[in-house]
């Protein structure tokens, strides 16, 4: 495990959801030096009576959410008492994704850990919009989204579902690499067969890849493509017990593609451990 003082950002509505989010990061995070972060925004984007507002209300909205911030300080502080964890809070009228941004830039953030749905979220989905807006809107760090409800394990078996249709800088894999640091785990490439063989640019791609690993304890694994993509890795994740899954999320990746599948539109994309999205 590393021994690098690393800084967190956990968005929160103050819902179980996003309390299941904060529990794994604290405990994924129990043995190192951590700064974490707690962000909620109270923009009022949504609201149709904006120019209604007063600013007596936006004084008791930001007001509120100061005090359930520090709340939720206390309630961390307490989970395991950890005297190697700082916690800040941060009250923020920006949209979220906006917020989560210049917290990022502002505190070196090295990771953002968040639930996958909010207090209106719909139960069948995975991903909720603010989630998926998330993962559209971060390029600057990793984002590790965390199922309602997940009760921790330790990240030992880690799925990185991949085309091979291109070829990933170190820089892109290193967020992967630390990861598997934390726990020394194993990383499961799996591709999922849309053709009987590679072609010689996948293979190189795929070489590349085996070379950027050779540290790290990893297998290849081929699938046949039956369903949809989401349906084949769920598959993968419970044959083989994977703890997280991973993906790079460039532009026409599988992440993207898994996202707008017309099946994913309709019920939601529900991995069911841990979800691991690594900027470009």
């Amino acid at each position: 495990m590393t021994s690098e003082k690393i800084s967190i950002l956990i968005p929160t509505d103050f819902s179980d959801n996003a309390w299941s989010a904060t529990e794994y990061a604290l405990s994924l995070y129990a043995e190192l030096h951590c700064t974490f972060y707690f962000l909620n925004s109270i923009s009022l984007a949504h609201t149709d009576s904006r120019s209604y507002i007063t600013a007596k209300y936006l004084d008791t909205l930001t007001e509120t959410s100061k005090t359930r911030l520090n709340a939720l300080k206390d309630r961390a502080t307490q989970f395991n008492s950890n005297a190697n964890h700082k916690f800040e809070v941060i009250s923020t009228s920006e949209e979220i994704t906006l917020a989560i941004k210049r917290a990022v830039q502002i505190n070196n953030i090295d990771v953002v850990v968040t639930g996958t749905k909010g207090a209106t979220g719909v139960n069948r989905y995975f991903l909720g919009s603010n989630t998926v807006k998330i993962i559209q809107s971060l390029k600057s760090c990793p984002m590790l989204a965390i199922p309602d409800a997940y009760e921790y394990k330790a990240p030992r078996h880690i799925a990185f579902p991949t085309d091979f249709t291109r070829s990933y800088e170190i820089k892109e894999l290193q967020a992967l690499l630390d990861f598997a640091d934390l726990y020394n785990a194993h990383i499961y490439i799996l591709h999922i067969n849309l053709q009987s063989e590679l072609n010689e640019r996948q293979k190189v791609n795929m070489r590349a890849l085996q070379s950027h690993l050779v540290n790290h304890q990893h297998t290849f694994h081929w699938m046949e493509k039956f369903g949809t993509k989401s349906d084949e890795i769920n598959d993968f994740v419970q044959e083989f017990k994977i703890d997280v899954l991973a993906m790079v999320n460039y532009k026409h990746s599988l992440i993207e593609r898994v996202i707008k599948e017309p099946v994913i539109k309709k019920i939601g994309f529900q991995p069911m451990v841990p979800f691991l999205v690594i900027p470009e």
